[in-house]
């Protein structure tokens, strides 16, 4: 044997190695998620995966369904719950849960919002309540009761 035949055969040997221990990494398409091995295409928003596609089959979807939403395409095989606005937080609903948006919450009267998120709010806290002879200076976060001095007028 003689050593370009050598050099060859330590070449073949090493390029099958690299293809043995060599990950395969998978870049998928912007519309399509990696499960294992495949490129998937995503599931439209206001549903979930159902089952995983298949060499031989598309990815199967359903809708999200009791108090769920998916606002993107999406490749996960659970919708996200959507957000509680209830009393007990201070807050009420401003727009309902839809499959394929969440629940926007508001504050209830006599209410502020301590936590706004761009157009809603996430969590809320009570006014303050003036005693009598007090009255409120500002409203919301920075509520601050001024007493009002009784003002002696010399009658009695």
């Amino acid at each position: 044997m003689n050593l370009r035949s050598k050099h060859l055969e330590a070449a073949s040997l090493l390029i099958c190695l690299v293809k043995v221990f060599c990950v395969n990494t998978l870049t998928c398409h912007p519309t399509e998620y990696q499960t294992g091995n495949e490129c998937c295409p995503l599931c439209p928003s206001g549903n979930r995966v159902k089952t995983h596609c298949t060499e031989f089959r598309s990815t199967s979807c359903l809708p999200c369904v009791n108090d769920t939403f998916m606002n993107l395409p999406t490749g996960l095989k659970q919708c996200l719950p959507c957000t509680t606005c209830g009393p007990d937080s201070g807050l009420k609903i401003y727009t309902s849960c839809t499959a394929t948006t969440d629940s926007l919450c508001e504050p209830l009267e006599g209410f502020y919002c301590i936590d706004p998120i761009q157009n809603h709010c996430a969590a809320a806290q009570k006014h303050k309540q003036c005693q009598p002879g007090q009255y409120i200076k500002h409203r919301g976060k920075f509520i601050t009761a001024i007493k009002i001095l009784a003002v002696d007028s010399g009658q009695k």
